[in-house]
């Protein structure tokens, strides 16, 4: 079994961070996420969000790994389930593999909170348990899909800095049109006048 933990701050308020969260999947970082279906969601009475979500993904294995655990299958599944809390303003998602669970299991937590220093930042915590089971070589697989989730932790970072540009990008263009939009009737009404 092998662990990784990493930490990282976001240098935005958390209602972006997790809007950015929620939205995520499709990204150019992580091209091998290649669907994601949104299996059950409903607010329970203290108002949190609880999803539950199935993650497709293709990863294009090394050719030793294959050889290793004996299968060329590269498409995956992944069970994710999330709950928001708005008021206590907590993001929590664990997620597992479902997909080669008898040779290896994957388990990750990610939280997402405020700083508690600063309110314009979202401090993210995430923490994977690695276990390769029934082949040769499972502590140094572990060592390597730690690696892995490593790498992919900071494209994750990438991507969610990418979803923000973009909502952000949305915002000024509704923005504009719905200033634009505003403007013409007003600027046709002071013609009108004079």
């Amino acid at each position: 079994m092998k662990i990784w933990t990493s930490e990282h701050i976001f240098h935005h308020p958390w209602e972006t961070v997790i809007k950015a969260a929620m939205q995520k999947y499709p990204n150019p970082m992580n091209p091998s996420v290649i669907g994601v279906d949104v299996l059950n969601r409903d607010i329970d009475k203290q108002g949190c969000l609880h999803s539950e979500r199935l993650l497709s993904t293709e990863w294009g294995l090394p050719s030793i790994v294959k050889s290793i655990i004996g299968n060329t299958r590269t498409r995956t599944y992944i069970q994710e389930h999330s709950i928001v809390d708005p008021v206590g303003q907590t993001f929590e998602l664990q997620s597992s593999n479902i997909t080669f669970t008898n040779l290896v299991s994957v388990d990750e937590k990610l939280t997402y909170k405020p700083h508690p220093e600063d309110k314009e930042k979202t401090i993210l915590t995430q923490e994977a348990i690695i276990s390769v089971k029934g082949v040769s070589l499972s502590s140094y697989l572990e060592g390597v899909m730690a690696s892995t989730i490593s790498t992919n932790a900071g494209k994750g970072r990438e991507a969610m800095e990418w979803v923000i540009r973009r909502l952000n990008a949305e915002i000024e263009e509704l923005a504009a049109t719905a200033c634009g939009t505003l403007r013409t009737p007003m600027a046709a009404a002071a013609v009108t006048e004079k």
